[in-house]
């Protein structure tokens, strides 16, 4: 073959699959489309990705200013409420009106999904709950996380944002809870030999770990599998 000549899969994102096979899939699914039924003509996919982008910055705030009250969390929490109905139902939309852009709304929603990310984990790191160098990792493994999903996307044509039955709208119902948690335990603090750590510090390690792991399970996978294509 001509080295010239790439797999279509490399060439078209258009025409990628998405697979998003979450554990809350069957109560998400149906509400996205409810959702979409009920939006009015001037709701667009763009105000939606926008409302969504503001959300991250109100859980941005939110985390900062529980240094001066706890009662912030709440607002935390509404703002992952407000991504999650921005960014889950923008390509619902999209899609329900069939005026898809798939080459700009995918490059701008998964652009902003980077921005909204960092302010996230930032913006914990920043509050009196998680410490910074956690949050940062955190950040690093869910941004490593999003480059294997585009990548994956451009090699196979297949757009998986789902590992373990988990994906991003898990992660928001993780975070609400901790939130409330927080709220109602005053933040019990343990003194080790490494440090000291909190609840949410303590569930922020989980997600480190799970983060890691899917990566390097996943692109181990995906390695062994891919070269025995270029063979073919």
């Amino acid at each position: 073959m001509d080295k010239n000549i790439q797999d279509p899969a490399m060439q078209d994102i258009k025409t990628h699959t998405r697979v998003n096979d979450i554990l809350l899939g069957p109560l998400e699914r149906p509400a996205l489309q409810f959702f979409a039924r009920c939006m009015p003509a001037w709701v667009t996919p763009d105000k939606l990705t926008a409302f969504g982008l503001l959300g991250s910055v109100l859980i941005f705030i939110s985390y900062i200013l529980t240094r001066r009250d706890p009662g912030f969390l709440w607002l935390a929490s509404l703002g992952f409420v407000i991504n999650w109905f921005g960014d889950s139902l923008d390509g619902t939309l999209a899609r329900y009106r069939n005026i898809q852009r798939p080459i700009y709304g995918f490059f701008v929603d998964h652009s902003l999904d980077a921005v909204s990310e960092a302010m996230v984990f930032i913006g914990l790191g920043l509050s009196p709950y998680v410490r910074l160098d956690l949050a940062l990792l955190a950040l690093v493994g869910y941004l490593m996380m999003s480059i294997l999903v585009y990548i994956r996307t451009c090699v196979d044509g297949v757009f998986k944002i789902s590992y373990g039955k988990l994906g991003p709208t898990e992660i928001r119902l993780i975070a609400i809870l901790a939130n409330t948690i927080l709220f109602f335990s005053s933040n019990p603090q343990w003194n080790t030999s490494v440090g000291t750590f909190g609840i949410y510090d303590l569930m922020v390690i989980v997600i480190i770990v799970i983060l890691y792991s899917f990566f390097i399970s996943t692109t181990w996978q995906e390695i062994r599998r891919l070269q025995y294509v270029d063979r073919r």
